[in-house]
């Protein structure tokens, strides 16, 4: 997984001051872990554009109030619950890249793996053919390797492992953008600097540093997103005075406040009330 942070760091730019070398190192490392690099960089970077946006967002856009129907009502249960949280930690990234599940809504379909899809303009259409095919390469290289060693030896070395990866991203992901402090914004409302703060600073304890503190920096990575992870910690310590009460942090321990977040962030509503801008969405739960 903190392989998988410096290839994300590749995508913003933040790795040397090389971009040319920032996307070879990036692709290598996504690439060898099947992750779409340059399809994701590009969705990715649509997402620091837009973070917060109801209609603009690339990743985990809420559902409003409004659009749930009786299923919806069983997955707003302990069990529903449960099944939520087993789905984001197992299939919830290829769900996203492949299907756009929890990503912005488009006219047709759109996933990380089709040139033609809405998610790109034609100046990158190409690079998501190099990534299908460096995505082709690798995959022809483990059904070698499998056939030399044994398909039980490469999941052991090789999918196991990447499921622990796929799990962490997503959570971590999640958790950034999840909580019931954290506001979303349609167009009558948003800007890039309330988006960028609609994020949250978590505790993951030794894993912040194994992570390359992705995890514990992630409002300054909005706010300044080619900073290095090396000097992370120091911008956020430097933003922490400046940014006063919209700075947020939850030190909450990271499977409790999954299962607050599942629990009480199961849609968004708008605020009413006299005085009360109805393009500001809140997470609530009550059906």
């Amino acid at each position: 997984m903190g392989l998988w942070v410096i290839g994300h760091e590749c995508g913003h730019q933040a790795f040397s001051d090389y971009p040319w070398l920032n996307d070879t190192v990036g692709y290598f490392l996504h690439t060898g872990m099947l992750a779409p690099y340059f399809s994701w960089k590009y969705s990715h970077r649509r997402h620091h554009s837009n973070t917060g946006s109801m209609d603009h967002d690339e990743s985990f856009v809420p559902k409003k109030k409004s659009s749930l129907n009786n299923v919806s009502r069983l997955l707003n249960t302990p069990p529903g619950r449960l099944i939520r949280l087993a789905i984001l930690c197992t299939v919830g990234w290829l769900l996203y890249v492949c299907f756009n599940v929890s990503g912005r809504k488009y006219e047709k379909f759109a996933n990380h793996f089709d040139p033609k899809s809405p998610i790109y303009n034609d100046r990158e259409r190409l690079q998501i053919l190099v990534t299908d095919i460096g995505l082709i390469v690798t995959s022809y290289g483990l059904y070698k390797l499998a056939m030399a060693q044994g398909f039980t030896w490469l999941v052991t070395v090789y999918f196991a492992p990447l499921v622990i990866v796929y799990g962490f991203l997503v959570v971590i992901t999640w958790l950034h953008h999840t909580h019931r402090s954290l506001p979303h914004y349609d167009d009558t409302e948003w800007n890039w600097l309330r988006g960028a703060l609609s994020t949250i600073d978590r505790d993951y304890g030794l894993l912040n540093t194994v992570l390359h503190h992705i995890t514990d920096t992630h409002v300054a990575h909005h706010l300044l997103f080619t900073i290095p992870h090396y000097h992370a910690m120091e911008a956020t310590k430097a933003i922490k005075p400046v940014l006063g009460e919209y700075y947020q942090f939850d030190d909450t321990p990271i499977i409790k406040a999954m299962w607050r977040e599942a629990t009480e962030c199961f849609f968004v509503e708008a605020d009413e009330g006299e005085g009360k801008s109805k393009g500001v969405y809140w997470f609530n739960n009550k059906m």
